[in-house]
């Protein structure tokens, strides 16, 4: 068997405690913004179904969480957002900066140091949540509470993932995806 022993670290790089906490700040960060929008969608949930659905009401019910489950759980979330996001955190971790290290829930969400294409699709999709809740505030009880029932479901599963990939790509110190971080990045 093989043993390496690490290189002692050299003045003026990051150490490995900071490289970690940089790697956690930017997966807890980034899981606290979905917890806190769950949360908060919950309550209207809650109280469209204590307040009394019509059996048309829970199919749809039903029906907008197995959607929400597929569309934005499974194929938003642990397909894409979440193992690129552990690999972001990853790339924190193995290349850290300043900015990267205090924006890394940024970093890890794309919003900065990222590939053309990915910047722009993580913006559109921002404007795109921010259109829905717009759209959302305005729908009468009890059907925000059940288009609200679908992205909470949505959410919880992105949570679910988001921490299930992290935990993944820390353990083998490999990405699942690529990170899509431009070569000549340099924040």
């Amino acid at each position: 068997m093989i043993s390496v022993q690490e290189q002692p670290e050299r003045r003026g790089t990051v150490s490995v405690r900071i490289r970690t906490l940089g790697a956690f700040w930017g997966i807890a960060g980034v899981a606290v913004v979905l917890v806190y929008a769950a949360f908060g969608l919950a309550t209207y949930a809650a109280d469209a179904v204590t307040a009394g659905l019509a059996p048309l009401e829970w199919l749809l019910l039903v029906v907008n969480c197995v959607f929400m489950a597929w569309v934005e759980g499974y194929r938003g979330f642990q397909l894409r957002f979440s193992p690129r996001v552990a690999a972001r955190a990853l790339h924190v971790y193995e290349h850290p900066t300043l900015v990267r290290l205090w924006f890394a829930p940024l970093f890890c969400a794309g919003y900065f140091g990222a590939t053309a294409r990915l910047k722009r699709n993580v913006w559109i999709g921002t404007a795109l949540i921010v259109l829905a809740v717009l759209l959302f505030n305005r729908v009468p009880q009890p059907w925000r509470g059940i288009l609200d029932a679908g992205v909470v479901v949505g959410l919880g599963w992105g949570t679910v993932s988001l921490l299930i990939a992290a935990w993944a790509t820390w353990r083998q110190r490999r990405a699942l995806v690529a990170a899509e971080v431009p070569a000549m990045a340099g924040l």
